[in-house]
């Protein structure tokens, strides 16, 4: 089976090694729909009994973000959820002070995100470990190039495994990035997932707002299989919280339904 993934780079070629990473199996437990509290009623669907989900943020988090304004750093992308606008463009993108693998567009990120970047590439790198930027913002018109390439190359249903399709993409809104180890190993291949550089951040990100988007043995709720590299910010309460009860994907910690596949 195909590896499904959500950070292929711009205007990448699809490869055989990608074409045949080994799958992850598919015992993801499904998200529970469940009473969150949020600035945007229509994001969550109400409970059918007032018992909340022990899934659902915890009181402690706040202030509460819309689940759909992609302005929100709690927006949540996916194959049932595009952004909306679809050529939404963040206003405020910037180039975090960190180490770059990329230029142009894909080092950029919105402001909020490069602050917390910015604290979190320097605590790894107080620790010994050199991160790099690898793939940052993503513009829809880069995204419909990207994509149409696939659909060109291997047909539609090859290309939902290897790219999201325009206007569903994290990278989109800002608040996401891929990283790298500063040698460069591994790249956007399983095998960054034992790189300093993804070992660190996988133990560490919470505490400085992101989580790992796509976790492991998940890609029956996200949509993708692992990718240690993806990181989204979230904020460090929403990210903490995640990380202390031990709460995998954020469909999950918000009560949505699992996006395996595009609707």
């Amino acid at each position: 089976m195909a590896a499904l993934a959500a950070c292929t780079p711009d205007k990448a070629v699809p490869s055989p090694a990608a074409a045949n990473a080994p799958s992850m199996a598919s015992h993801a437990p499904s998200a529970t729909p469940s009473s969150v509290p949020t600035t945007d009623p229509a994001a969550v669907t109400p409970p059918a009994s007032p018992e909340p989900s022990s899934a659902a943020p915890s009181s402690a988090v706040a202030p509460q973000h819309s689940l759909t304004d992609p302005t929100s750093p709690w927006v949540i992308v996916n194959k049932h959820r595009p952004l909306n606008p679809q050529d939404f463009v963040p206003a405020d993108l910037v180039q975090p002070n960190v180490r770059l693998a990329v230029s142009g567009e894909a080092s950029m990120v919105n402001s909020t995100t490069a602050a917390a970047a910015e604290k979190m590439f320097g605590a790894a790198a107080s620790e010994g470990v050199v991160m790099a930027l690898a793939s940052g913002y993503r513009s829809y018109t880069t995204q419909v190039a990207t994509y149409n390439g696939y659909v060109a190359s291997t047909g539609q249903a090859a290309a939902d495994r290897a790219s999201a399709r325009p206007g569903h993409s994290e990278h989109q809104t800002g608040w996401s990035f891929d990283i790298a180890d500063g040698g460069g190993a591994c790249s956007f291949q399983p095998c960054f997932a034992d790189q300093p550089a993804a070992v660190w951040a996988k133990a560490n990100a919470h505490k400085f707002g992101f989580v790992v988007r796509y976790p492991w043995m998940f890609h029956d709720t996200t949509g993708y299989f692992y990718e240690s590299w993806h990181l989204r910010y979230v904020g460090v309460e929403a990210a903490t919280d995640m990380a202390n009860r031990g709460i995998a994907t954020l469909e999950e910690y918000f009560g949505l339904e699992a996006a395996p596949d595009y609707l």
